[in-house]
């Protein structure tokens, strides 16, 4: 017995990672109601009114906007969900994602 080493047991707790986040952008176009815009962002993303306006003049004058940040599979549902909301209604509202640094 004399040669038997006793040690504790330990175990490996695996590392979860935090999925990447990925951003939802409004491209603004000169095309689309202003608001038919915001009644998209409040559907969609569940912004107030006064949110939804305040996404809707910020791409206006800057040319695009972050609405959200989402994982990316909720993203690109979103951002997909959101532009074929304007295609149907015949206008081309865009959203696009991208991964947050």
């Amino acid at each position: 017995m004399a040669g038997i080493e006793l040690r504790p047991q330990t175990r490996a707790k695996p590392k979860t990672q935090r999925p990447k986040l990925h951003k939802v952008i409004l491209v603004n176009d000169d095309f689309t109601p202003r608001e038919f815009v915001v009644r998209v962002l409040k559907a969609e993303f569940r912004l107030s009114e006064d949110q939804a306006y305040r996404v809707m003049i910020t791409a206006h004058r800057r040319g695009v906007c972050v609405v959200a940040v989402f994982t990316r599979d909720v993203a690109e549902t979103k951002a997909t969900r959101a532009t074929d909301a304007g295609k149907a209604a015949g206008y081309p509202l865009l959203f696009t994602t991208e991964p947050e640094e």
